[in-house]
């Protein structure tokens, strides 16, 4: 069906204001009808467009009842042609003066698009071969005093897409799609781990003490308790307690908020996934994290091989598995088990312009190289193993090289997708490392760790040995949905307020 309607075409600013002064006066003439839109309350909607062109056999000749957005409408005289876009998609309408009375063919005439109509009628095909709804019935149930981008020069600009997701998605229906499948992305990891016996609990989002990763928070201030109060960092220390509280396995998908920049990887809220099995360790977590991706993968593209990044991603082969070591000694040249102590892991990383801060040792200067050598180079999954205990404060050491713990990372084109641990359950050596991360917080770090008493409390009375890993949710819709920015997959973004 082609479209005629005026307002898809450019529109200048004058045009555009005496148009919308137009829509207002049309919906006052209503009003003073007795007609006033706003004022219904339901309407009887029994089918959506998609199902009936998906099974037109079923629904062909069958009396109808839909409603959704005008998006486009062609009058010729007596009969018109419509388009309704609902929930899943569009459909045409036949709308004719002789089915639906003049009065109201002559009201339908003046919708304009962007309204919001419900029509009953019953489906046929028109001579074209086209799936439509002769409608027997039409009615207005919202009036639109606002005009939809047009179609050619459309809702194209980034900024505004994210500033009003509600008119991105009603122009761009790729976007809405986008949308469906993080929902059904979170459905399917919640079927996996369902699947695996966890138990899916809630954990406090205002928390006294941030913990559980290093990041900047938020505070705010608790009224009544005259306290300051921080928005959560990670959920992973409350889930802890209760793997302390026998619980076993046990796993939250919620936000948390970290006050950090914004790019095309971070928003300062995002989805978290975060889960914990008791009796197991970092490997068994390795299992879980490549289950995940791969069944997530194929359930919602329908097959495990996707393209990101201008690379061909296989979800469906073993990942794989390398220390961090090995890695910056594959892609730099430099062999951390050579190297004896902190003075000469600065006198390398200078000789290799890694730059560092004073306070960074041994183990933190490992970690620099990796960042700087390594990850751009991982394009393939692969978990990165065995992280120097400087830069893992939550995770038990490796019993052969204390130096080391138990944590991986999971990289795929060069961006971290999870993070993983064999859990510390020793509360003393954790008293321990709070410690340190006090000083490095005294030291000037603001995304070191405080020390948490009752978590510690919590780890005295013994927890398990335990696997926990976090997935960046958003990150993880990414992936299977192609896209690339973090912006694209959250339905409403943080920006800057326009006034800034």
């Amino acid at each position: 069906m082609s479209n005629e309607n005026t307002e898809e075409k450019v529109i200048s600013q004058e045009k555009m204001s005496e148009l919308l002064k137009i829509r207002r006066e049309k919906l006052e003439k209503l009003q003073s009808e007795g007609k006033d839109p706003f004022q219904i309350v339901k309407y009887p909607v029994d089918t959506h467009t998609t199902d009936i062109i998906n099974d037109y056999e079923n629904y062909e000749d069958k009396t109808v009842c839909i409603a959704g957005r005008l998006m486009a409408k062609r009058v010729m005289g007596k009969a018109s042609f419509c388009n309704i876009q609902d929930r899943n998609g569009r459909i045409q309408s036949y709308v004719s003066k002789n089915d639906i009375g003049d009065e109201s063919y002559a009201e339908f005439k003046k919708y304009d698009i962007g309204d919001i109509i419900g029509i009953k009628g019953f489906v046929f095909k028109t001579k074209m071969g086209e799936i439509t709804v002769h409608a027997k019935e039409v009615i207005l149930l919202s009036k639109s005093l606002r005009i939809l981008p047009e179609k050619f020069h459309g809702l194209k600009d980034q900024e505004t897409r994210y500033r009003q997701r509600y008119v991105d998605v009603i122009v761009n229906p790729e976007v809405k799609e986008i949308f469906f499948k993080r929902s059904a992305i979170i459905k399917s990891i919640r079927n996996i781990l369902d699947e695996k016996g966890f138990l899916e609990v809630e954990t406090p989002t205002l928390q006294t003490i941030p913990g559980g990763a290093a990041a900047r928070p938020f505070i705010t201030h608790h009224n009544a308790l005259d306290i300051d109060m921080y928005c959560r960092i990670a959920l992973e220390l409350p889930l802890k307690r209760l793997i302390v509280g026998g619980f076993e396995r046990v796993y939250e998908i919620g936000r948390v908020f970290r006050n950090e920049g914004i790019d095309l990887r971070h928003n300062p809220e995002f989805t978290l996934l975060e889960l914990y099995q008791a009796f197991t360790d970092y490997h068994g977590m390795m299992d879980i994290a490549e289950e995940i991706f791969r069944r997530t993968c194929q359930n919602i593209n329908g097959t495990t091989q996707i393209s990101y990044g201008g690379y061909e991603l296989d979800l469906g082969k073993p990942f794989e598995r390398m220390t961090m070591i090995d890695a910056v000694k594959k892609y730099s040249g430099v062999d951390f088990n050579e190297i004896k102590d902190t003075e000469e892991a600065r006198k390398i990383a200078k000789e290799k312009n890694v730059a560092f801060e004073e306070r960074h040792v041994k183990g933190d200067i490992l970690n620099l190289f990796f960042e700087e050598f390594v990850e751009k180079n991982i394009v393939q999954p692969t978990f990165i193993m065995d992280y120097p205990v400087e830069v893992s404060p939550l995770t038990k050491r490796k019993p052969d090289m204390p130096e080391y713990t138990e944590r991986f990372e999971l990289f795929i084109v060069g961006r971290e997708y999870a993070n993983a641990y064999s859990e510390l359950n020793d509360p003393i050596d954790q008293r321990k490392r709070f410690e340190h991360q006090e000083a490095m917080r005294a030291a000037g770090d603001e995304e070191a760790n405080m020390i948490d008493e009752d978590f510690l409390t919590a780890l005295e009375y013994g927890m398990p040995p335990t696997g926990g890993m976090g997935i960046g949710v958003d990150r993880l819709v990414m992936l299977m949905t192609q896209t690339n920015s973090i912006r694209d997959v959250i339905l409403f973004p943080t920006m800057r307020p326009l006034d800034k």
